[in-house]
């Protein structure tokens, strides 16, 4: 995240910094240097790969690039604005383009469910943002293994191969996170908003608690600060881990992989509670005894949403929510128009 900052400090930060802690004017006297810097702070860039001539504004703050409030509150807006921009965007091209509208028309799927999630996900991002800012700057600190150039890693066979392992790690890590929150004191106060949602939308992908996210998404931080990892990789991960969050509560079931958690097995997790805690593949829940494979009626549109599969599925999912959740639903559900109890 280091050259996340640097790119927007250059185009954006230092110019805000400036303006709203200005650093303090000096006397100009005779023979005085009124463009000497007012700070001590250094340009060195984040990367070799690139250099951002900083402006004169990266000198006229009180709070130098390299001091930690400042670099926690940049990181803090850097997350909460990329991660308002990634949900909205990305779940409403899902929403329009690759979502299946016949979800909306579901039994269990919830009255004003869309209006929902949008208010859960953006409550949450907030908090979200200050637990992930405290990972960001543990890595911007330099306490994090990330490297620029394959020398300074373990050799060009890890540049190849470090995604495979960034994936198993975290896949592994975020099972047993998952599993947790599905314990039933965890559950009730963290995991349940989460589950709230029946039959998702894109949007219910950042619909949970603030806690419940940071901890399904601390194994991607992790890892850098276990194992080496190129930098512009790790941006790039964490992009796609964005995506794919999203992409599991698409509701549109394109193959029905064994290997793949996709968005049919993210499907049966949120039906059926106990089952597919994965993040990307199977592999943990097979090892586990967790694993359910998603309907084989799901991957036929007839059959998909046909009254025997909805009610089948329905008479199941209600059973094991009882077990869950106990006799008491405060879902109000768009069929009904009134709560259930």
């Amino acid at each position: 995240m280091d050259i996340v900052l640097e790119v927007v400090d250059t185009f954006v930060g230092d110019r805000i910094w400036a303006s709203v802690l200005p650093a303090p004017h000096l006397q100009a006297g005779p023979g005085s240097n009124v463009t000497a810097p007012l700070t001590s702070w250094e340009y060195k860039p984040t990367s070799p790969r690139f250099y951002f001539e900083p402006s004169q504004y990266a000198y006229e703050s009180a709070w130098a690039r390299d001091f930690v409030l400042r670099q926690a509150v940049s990181l803090f807006f850097i997350t909460w604005v990329f991660g308002l921009f990634n949900y909205f965007f990305f779940s409403t091209l899902s929403y329009l383009f690759i979502f299946d509208h016949d979800t909306l028309g579901h039994p269990k799927f919830l009255k004003n469910q869309i209006w929902l999630e949008i208010k859960q996900a953006s409550l949450a991002m907030p908090g979200l943002s200050i637990c992930t800012t405290m990972t960001f700057l543990l890595e911007v600190r330099g306490y994090a293994r990330l490297y620029d150039v394959t020398e300074e890693g373990p050799g060009l066979w890890y540049d190849y191969t470090q995604i495979f392992f960034f994936i198993m790690f975290t896949d592994f890590c975020i099972y047993w996170a998952h599993r947790w929150l599905h314990a039933p004191l965890v559950y009730k106060y963290l995991h349940k908003r989460h589950h709230k949602w029946i039959m998702p939308s894109p949007y219910a992908s950042y619909a949970f608690h603030p806690l419940d996210g940071f901890v399904q998404s601390a194994p991607y931080h992790l890892y850098p600060l276990l194992f080496p990892m190129h930098k512009f990789v790790f941006v790039g991960a964490f992009i796609f881990v964005n995506f794919w969050t999203i992409a599991i509560h698409d509701g549109e079931y394109i193959t029905d992989n064994p290997v793949i958690n996709g968005s049919a097995c993210h499907t049966a997790h949120h039906l059926f509670f106990n089952y597919n805690y994965g993040q990307f593949t199977t592999l943990w829940d097979r090892l586990g005894g967790s694993y359910r494979k998603p309907d084989v009626a799901w991957f036929n549109k007839q059959t998909k949403k046909s009254k025997e599969t909805l009610a089948a599925g329905i008479k199941e999912m209600e059973q094991i929510q009882k077990e869950v959740e106990g006799d008491s639903d405060d879902r109000t559900y768009i069929d009904l128009g009134k709560k259930k109890n």
